[in-house]
């Protein structure tokens, strides 16, 4: 029966979202990106963050937002005129999301305490892109959605699990409660170019800071990324899954074929996780959290006239007292800009 509400709730939700999406871009471009993390690509499955789906439109530049944006007197951007290349743009976000995260014991009907909740996460998300040329890029968002049984976490992973003839987790019943979950983020991306290497190859240092405040997530971050490749100017970074280091929803088109290469670290200092904290008014699961914590990435970006693929390959240092190894998973993204 859940299974069958979750594919009804699903069809709805995908045909709502692509009208949607579809109606936006026609009206005002850009972007649509679709996004997989997942355990399964680190050699190991459903362990502690076992997947993510993530689906983003980004509008084109809304000059009277960029306006507004520009106003920030804190932000500090740089007054430039309309006609140069480092002009601010801002666009418009709206995503669509689902988390799944599960113990390391699987096989356990029973509550396993020193273990990781069975949690879900599904989300809307709603946000702002503002970039300074190929300088720097801002976002800020909002996301709100459901924990607990009403995110079908459960029911996503049983219904690919049997699809795919795979060992279906069997200790879903002791999983988080319903909860509303709300998350407001900030992120700043900084872009400095080395001189050209040689033979077309470029060199940048991208650091970045941030955090995130609310029930389900509440953080600072800080980190660096390391590019190595062939005109780096046209975008930010891969996308990931939050938490996870920003990148850019945003690229610009060019004819012809782009690559580069990437590597880096950020820091967490992690107040509140709701998937390892338990649910914010209501007993339940939960474990002890380590307020710090860590990312190291590495991967690679091919871009082909408006298609831009990523994939990144993700240690996570452990989340909490009684974890026994760092988790390794990959990420995959897929993005198409609308001239």
């Amino acid at each position: 029966m859940r299974i069958h509400k979750l594919k009804t709730v699903g069809f709805v939700a995908v045909s709502i979202w692509t009208l949607l999406t579809l109606s936006l871009t026609m009206a005002f471009g850009q972007v649509i990106s679709l996004q997989f993390e997942n355990d399964f690509f680190g050699g190991d499955s459903d362990k502690h963050f076992s997947h993510g789906t993530r689906m983003e439109w980004l509008s084109s530049p809304i000059g009277w937002i960029t306006d507004e944006v520009d106003q920030i007197q804190w932000l500090g951007f740089q007054k430039k005129t309309p006609d140069s290349a480092d002009a601010l743009e801002t666009r418009v976000s709206l995503s669509m999301g689902q988390n799944i995260y599960t113990p390391e014991d699987t096989t356990a009907v029973q509550w396993v305490p020193h273990d990781r909740p069975y949690a879900g996460w599904l989300y809307l998300g709603f946000g702002l892109e503002a970039n300074q040329g190929s300088k720097r890029c801002d976002k800020f968002g909002l996301e709100i959605g459901m924990i607990g049984p009403d995110s079908f976490a459960e029911d996503t992973q049983r219904f690919w699990h049997s699809l795919f003839g795979l060992d279906v987790p069997k200790g879903w019943n002791n999983q988080l409660n319903n909860e509303p979950g709300l998350v407001l983020f900030y992120e700043q991306i900084r872009r400095y170019e080395v001189q050209d290497l040689f033979r077309g190859l470029n060199f940048d240092l991208l650091p970045n800071a941030g955090g995130s405040l609310g029930n389900v997530f509440t953080y600072a971050e800080a980190g660096l990324v390391l590019r190595l490749g062939s005109d780096l100017s046209h975008d930010f970074g891969p996308l990931r899954i939050r938490p996870g280091l920003p990148g850019s929803s945003y690229f610009r088109p060019k004819k012809g074929f782009l690559w580069y290469v990437f590597a880096g670290f950020q820091g967490r200092a992690v107040l509140r996780n709701i998937f390892l904290d338990g649910n914010t008014f209501q007993d339940s699961h939960s474990v002890e959290k380590n307020f710090f914590m860590g990312d190291l990435q590495a991967g690679l970006v091919v871009q082909w006239d408006s298609f831009r693929i990523t994939y990144t390959q993700v240690l996570r240092s452990k989340e909490f007292e009684d974890q026994d190894v760092s988790d390794i998973f990959g990420s995959f993204s897929l993005s198409y800009h609308f001239d």
